[in-house]
């Protein structure tokens, strides 16, 4: 389906906000030149009649992403817990895309449970409670008079996030082969990766394997709570979980008239987030406002786990180096990281892209959040990255997506809140259990018994290579060959050894 008609969709998009009045809306919020301004209205102009009504009810920009379909409203839901970014009033607007939107017929639902189950297994089926761009959740009771949650996929969501995701790989390419500045962001790459993420978020079971590992991370971590899965009322488009009372996490009236601590929640959602990414290597990822709730002992409850991070032990290890670093404002070690993790190329100056970091981490410390323009910051990080030829890195890329969203849902509960202050004493208590001197004999282990599993074949591997290689051509014109394997026969001896004393 990626072809030339995408161009189409992509007229059809500008066209939407356009026809909606978005596009002056979203112009303004991004503080775009004037003479940007006017080339954008010169070009959807000729074709507002070709963009989608929406619904008049809605305001513009809600109104213009909810009638362009699912993969524009998941963009909107990332936006809508940055007011920094895109204003208080349009992030109000926003709020709107999270679980507000238009609900499918409860008769639909249940068709859709019939044909994955094989039947109606709940003896009480509530009308829909929330909505939002892939799936509705219903609350219903079982037989046993257990209360849970049943999501269902949208009908037809499945094609109608491809003709999104089609279009997207088109704008991609095409913002690759006009714009050749911008192939370092690797455009193609990043669609490609929400592509997947997408994938998975549409197959419930998955979703459903997602809530049950992320439970059993989290069972011990005060304050928090997952909701179980029902396995057995659970398939590809009907998912069944316990379910949970609480208070929406954005319903800042309500958490007051509750009388929670809004700072302390604040604190605790940015901690919680960073822990299950540093600790586990494993994080929600779409932790926006209306996925969150507040129950009534205090603790935050997660659920909807379409959309799960994972990292590999690398990764997290060079992640939290370098929040270590912005934290203690060594902006040299941070530089380090980025260059021994080939972030950066090597032919750059170290000491240049620390300075660089410094005018970035600087203006957070001592400072009021209600005063740091992260629009701003980000511009400048864009800056840093295209100077020194900083590539994006895919595997990241939903770790900073997220970032940015935990960051916004915090500072709706506490405006004044320091993400530094917050963040140091879970960073710094990775930092003494995964790197240093503890950190290096558990590798050192972990070596030892991948070595060990070798040793047994090591006399064969020897053997069937000097039969295969002439031994005087070995010896005479490659040295360097035998002495590796000698070391390599000594190293897999060596993983034996700890092999079996471990």
């Amino acid at each position: 389906m990626r072809g030339p008609h995408n161009i189409l969709r992509l007229i059809r998009t500008l066209a939407t906000f356009e026809r909606t009045g978005a596009l002056p809306i979203m112009l303004e919020q991004a503080e775009a030149p004037a003479r940007l301004r006017m080339a954008a209205h010169a070009l959807a102009w000729p074709f507002k009649w070709m963009g989608l009504k929406g619904d008049p009810a809605l305001p513009p920009v809600t109104r213009a992403i909810t009638a362009l379909g699912p993969a524009y409203i998941k963009f909107g839901q990332i936006l809508s817990t940055r007011p920094d970014i895109v204003g208080a009033e349009l992030a109000m607007q926003l709020r709107f895309l999270q679980d507000q939107l238009p609900p499918f017929s409860t008769q639909l639902a249940r068709d859709a449970i019939t044909a994955e189950l094989g039947s109606d297994a709940f003896t009480e089926f509530s009308e829909p409670v929330a909505a939002a761009s892939i799936a509705q959740v219903h609350r219903a009771r079982l037989a046993d008079g257990r209360d849970v949650a049943v999501k269902i996929l949208r009908p037809g969501i499945e094609r109608a996030f491809r003709v999104d995701i089609d279009a997207f790989y088109f704008g991609a390419k095409l913002v690759e082969a006009f714009l050749p500045f911008s192939r370092r962001l690797r455009p193609m790459d990043v669609v490609a990766h929400f592509d997947g993420v997408v994938q998975g978020e549409l197959d419930l079971r998955l979703e459903s394997a997602a809530a049950a590992e992320f439970e059993a991370n989290t069972k011990d971590d005060a304050g928090f709570r997952v909701p179980v899965p029902v396995w057995n009322l659970s398939g590809r488009t009907v998912m069944t979980m316990d379910w949970a009372d609480g208070i929406a996490l954005s319903d800042v009236a309500a958490l007051d008239a509750a009388g929670h601590d809004r700072p302390a929640l604040a604190s605790r959602v940015l901690q919680l987030f960073l822990n299950h990414a540093l600790r586990d290597g494993f994080f929600h990822a779409d932790m926006h406002h209306g996925n969150l709730k507040v129950g009534p002992d205090g603790a935050i409850i997660a659920y909807d786990f379409g959309i799960m991070g994972r990292l590999d032990d690398y990764t997290r290890r060079v992640y939290a180096e370098i929040l270590y670093g912005f934290i203690r404002r060594d902006y040299r070690r941070v530089a380090e990281v980025h260059f021994e993790a080939g972030y950066v190329p090597r032919d750059r100056d170290i000491d240049e892209f620390a300075r660089a970091l410094r005018v970035v981490g600087e203006p957070i410390f001592g400072m009021d959040a209600t005063h740091i323009s992260m629009a701003r910051l980000l511009s400048y990080l864009f800056e840093v990255t295209e100077r020194f030829g900083m590539q994006t890195r895919t595997e990241l890329i939903l770790l900073q997506r997220t970032m940015v969203v935990v960051e916004g849902v915090a500072r709706s509960l506490d405006p004044h809140i320091n993400i530094w202050q917050v963040a140091r004493p879970v960073v710094e208590a990775y930092i003494r259990e995964n790197i240093g001197p503890k950190a290096l004999m558990r590798d050192l282990v972990r070596t030892g018994r991948v070595l060990a599993r070798f040793g047994p074949r090591l006399p064969e591997m020897v053997e069937a290579r000097l039969i295969r290689d002439d031994a005087k051509t070995v010896v005479i014109q490659r040295p360097g060959k035998l002495r590796w394997m000698a070391t390599g026969a000594a190293l897999a001896l060596v993983g034996v050894a700890v092999g079996a004393l471990i």
